[in-house]
């Protein structure tokens, strides 16, 4: 399995930098933009209108439309499809004006479409170059594990957990999730909410809208953030995120946050940018809209000789899915089909036969038993790269008798 890290901007893979999208660091992910991963075999993980990252693969959030996440997922795709062959565009200021008539049509307040679109007088040419022309790194999943889940990266974790250990385990009691699930993506998505994107979400969507390779997912994204604004849940001025339109510090496309995000402080706005009862209840509300079931966790390693996981390929169906890395995966089988199969612990020792039925992802060198929850790992980033670094952070984080791990210090000659 390969991964393809796809970066807008300029790569910060080993740490946070104030630019780095959160998370998006140890993700690979660009210094001030998010960056989009995807599953060297997936069909540039698509995401539906539904919820997006951009991705930014959207390592880490994004749909179906273009490429990078599952339906469903809170962001965006990933890699842009070809430009037309002729240019249709309107006139950018005919297309706002357009834009403006039908957000008055759908009810959405005079004042907000003013506020929002009177000072757009052109596409951001930042997002353009960042959408037509992206950087490709091909890591295999194991390296992209590595360089995100670095010492440092699962210090903070740790640290961020402890400081909200109280509203984690409280929020994942009432929604059924795993505090340290919720912590994991929190960290991937936005390092622990250190960044959530600089760029103006409207325009932005706005720019992405009037470009023809994917402008009637755009369109609606931006009337879905169109419709925010008119809610009140956040103003015009603090609604930012990613190049392509991922908000907050879980980088739901504006579709998913209407359907997910949540005001659990009880101040009457979904503040999915700096409350962290919101956010955290937001993530929490996701994955258990998208099938999590309490009580269980993701999958665990497991130890497959080349010649169990030649047997396996030869042996074992391969699920379906609208999503590549749904597809890279094998159907599930309960734990003593794969004991039969040769498949072990990490450790070499048996499989339990209490284990749920459970999928096979494999990497060049690793592999993984996964169970049902991890599809709504998936459903938040359809990369196996994005779902596995969840689940070991997850682990990490919450690791009993574990200490913090320690960066190595560089030595200076």
């Amino acid at each position: 399995m390969r991964v393809i890290v796809v970066i807008a901007g300029v790569a910060a893979l080993n740490g946070c930098a104030a630019g780095v999208t959160a998370a998006r660091v140890a993700h690979a992910v660009t210094a001030f933009e998010k960056i989009a991963v995807v599953q060297s075999f997936s069909p540039a993980v698509s995401r539906t209108p539904q919820g997006l990252h951009y991705m930014s693969e959207r390592f880490f959030h994004t749909p179906s439309p273009p490429a990078a996440r599952a339906a469903g997922s809170p962001q965006t795709p990933a890699a842009p499809q070809p430009p037309p062959p002729s240019d249709t565009r309107p006139a950018f200021a005919d297309f706002l004006a357009d834009v403006r008539k039908e957000a008055l049509s759908r009810g959405i307040r005079q004042e907000i479409v003013d506020a929002a679109l009177s000072d757009i007088e052109e596409p951001l040419p930042v997002v353009l170059e960042r959408d037509h022309a992206q950087a490709e790194i091909v890591l295999p999943l194991e390296a992209y594990v590595r360089r995100r889940l670095t010492p440092t990266f699962i210090r903070a974790g740790r640290e961020a957990y402890a400081r909200q250990r109280t509203l984690l385990e409280s929020i994942g009691k009432a929604y059924g999730v795993a505090p340290s699930i919720i912590a994991a993506i929190w960290g991937v998505e936005s390092n622990y909410g250190r960044f959530s994107g600089i760029r103006p979400t409207v325009a932005s969507l706005a720019t992405l809208a009037w470009d023809p390779r994917r402008s009637s997912f755009f369109r609606g994204e931006l009337f879905d953030a169109l419709e925010i604004l008119n809610l009140g849940d956040i103003d015009l001025a603090h609604m930012k995120g990613s190049w392509a339109g991922a908000m907050g510090q879980v980088q739901f496309m504006p579709s998913s946050y209407l359907q997910y995000a949540e005001d659990y402080d009880g101040d009457g706005h979904r503040d999915i940018w700096s409350t962290p009862a919101d956010v955290i209840a937001s993530i929490a509300n996701y994955l258990s809209g998208r099938g999590w079931k309490g009580g269980e966790t993701w999958g665990r390693e497991v130890r497959v000789s080349p010649d169990v996981a030649r047997a396996a390929t030869n042996t074992v169906e391969r699920r379906n899915g609208t999503c590549r890395a749904t597809r890279d995966m094998t159907v599930a089988l309960p734990s003593r089909r794969w004991q039969e199969l040769g498949v072990r612990l990490a450790n070499g020792t048996p499989l339990p036969a209490s284990m749920p039925d459970a999928s096979l992802v494999s990497g060049s060198r690793q592999h993984f038993l996964v169970y049902s929850n991890y599809d709504a790992l998936l459903e938040y980033n359809c990369a196996h790269s994005y779902a596995i670094s969840v689940g070991l952070l997850a682990d990490r984080i919450v690791a009993t008798g574990a200490p913090a791990p320690r960066a190595r210090k560089s030595r200076r000659r």
